[in-house]
């Protein structure tokens, strides 16, 4: 490594905030050619570090040197003029541009007469998300997309600046295998053009995959640097979480009864066709498929959140009509969406976002129940292990994985008794995942039916009691608990 030149180096890098010490005196390097891989837990200062580098936000102390020369004041414009790309854990798109007005935004290309040569910027943007194998059309306007052809935007406008210094926060939360395998991809052409990338991620089975140096940070500490042949993933955990991790897939096995909901023939227009299925009390549902298959459609149609065109819905046997979300949560039935933003109210504190979808209990018609509701909100904030300083904090101040277990208490607590859970896991750490399935299963033990959409495989088949795979918005195969391997899950999907 000692051969190699020297990028970047970060040193006594130390950050407050009202409450929180993000960063206490962190070193960091990185070198030309190498993938640097960043890891902790959620809040343990891992995007707070990157964004400093980006010049998102103020150090308070510390030194920071570009190729042995010293900066003393990092903006986003001279982050960008030094060539540092950031691809950010929330994305930063504009939702009414289009993909290609996103993509070179701030630098749309112009005609000789100086007008937004559009042909132009269309073409080039083809050709960025081309290069990460990336089929969309660059006319459409982001907000029609999905958090996965959103991820790929995001990556694909930071790439067209061509960073010698690439920081990826989380870039394959909202990725399929296939997606995530061309990313890698084109991580191994950057890296061989001798760009230094910092990769940020929870999903420690890419460490090994990409990385050649791991350093783990805990609350604004760094723990160690190792080099990626001796981080094994046991050594790993035990650094992110300072202490054993009994079990990350602690599944349990509980009676499954009588079904809970029924669909019959349910179809959305152009995107899912004639779909039946049960999901029974007491049981996890696996559906699995690639981007694009249908299960985030099928989702948000149970829901409510967008129209079906034909089916029917029956829980406990009576048939129910889903219009508006409102429907499905007087029918017992709660969503968390994979995009963390659709489910906050971000100027709100933690109680009040925890407690939204469970109002029932707190009468409107009387005085709000706020001792109640603080309970509640102590009760999760204990159990998933949510990093705030203290419960009245704003969640817009959450770190990433914070915001998503905050959402994800809002469903535990209520009293739903059927839940789609739509990756559940994104953007969250190794420790949060053992106890969002430990809850899972509590919710299970209590008769709650538990439809869990994931791309995470090891995750789908430790967890689930049957598994449904999605293929051109239609089942292509079943599999009981145990009667499956990743690669037949690829099989049935492709």
């Amino acid at each position: 490594m000692e051969s190699r030149q020297l990028l970047l180096k970060m040193e006594q890098i130390d950050k407050q905030f009202p409450g929180v010490h993000a960063l206490d005196h962190v070193d960091f390097d990185l070198y030309a050619g190498e993938v640097h891989v960043l890891l902790g837990e959620n809040g343990a200062g891992k995007s707070t570090l990157m964004k400093i580098l980006s010049g998102s936000i103020p150090r308070d102390e510390g030194r920071i040197f570009i190729r042995g020369q010293e900066i003393q004041h990092l903006t986003p414009e001279r982050a960008r003029e030094l060539g540092i790309g950031m691809v950010y854990q929330e994305l930063s798109l504009v939702p009414h541009l289009t993909v290609a007005e996103n993509i070179f935004l701030g630098q749309w290309p112009k005609t000789r007469l100086g007008v937004v040569d559009w042909l132009e910027m269309n073409r080039q943007a083809g050709k960025s998300l081309a290069e990460l194998g990336v089929d969309l059309d660059p006319r459409l306007e982001v907000r029609q997309l999905d958090v996965a052809e959103q991820q790929l935007t995001e990556i694909a406008r930071v790439l067209t600046r061509r960073p010698e210094i690439l920081l990826l926060d989380e870039p394959t939360s909202a990725l399929s295998d296939t997606e995530r395998g061309r990313l890698f991809e084109i991580i191994d052409r950057l890296q061989r053009r001798g760009v230094g990338i910092v990769y940020i991620s929870h999903r420690l089975v890419e460490v090994p995959l990409i990385g050649q140096r791991v350093t783990v940070l805990r609350d604004g500490h760094v723990i160690g640097t190792l080099p990626v042949q001796e981080a094994e993933e046991d050594i790993l955990v035990h650094m992110m979480v300072g202490r054993q991790l009994a079990e990350q897939f602690p599944k349990q096995s509980v009676e499954i009864s009588e079904p809970a909901l029924r669909v019959e023939d349910f179809s959305v227009d152009g995107i899912i066709h004639n779909l039946s299925f049960k999901l029974r009390r007491g049981e996890i549902l696996g559906i699995f498929g690639l981007m694009g298959a249908g299960q985030v459609e099928l989702a948000r149609g149970l829901f409510g959140l967008m129209p079906h065109s034909s089916g029917h819905i029956y829980v406990d046997g009576r048939e129910v009509h889903i219009q508006r979300p409102f429907d499905a949560i007087k029918n017992g039935m709660g969503l968390l969406t994979r995009d963390r933003r659709e489910g906050l109210v971000p100027l709100l504190a933690l109680p009040p976002n925890i407690t939204l979808a469970n109002l029932g209990q707190f009468r409107m018609s009387r005085i709000l129940n706020l001792r109640a509701e603080l309970e509640i909100a102590e009760k999760y904030v204990r159990d998933l292990r949510i990093q705030t300083p203290s419960l009245d904090r704003a969640v817009l101040y959450l770190s990433g994985g914070n915001q998503q277990k905050v959402v994800l208490a809002r469903w535990l607590c209520s009293e739903s008794k059927i839940l789609i859970f739509d990756e559940p896991t994104r953007g969250i750490d190794v420790g949060a995942k053992a106890e969002v399935f430990a809850l899972m299963n509590r919710l299970t033990e209590r008769g709650v039916g538990i439809i869990m959409i994931s791309s995470e495989m090891p995750e789908i088949l430790a967890m689930a009691d049957r598994i449904l795979v999605m293929k051109g918005g239609q089942f292509s195969a079943e599999f009981a608990s145990g009667g499956a391997t990743q690669e037949q899950l690829l099989i049935n999907a492709s």
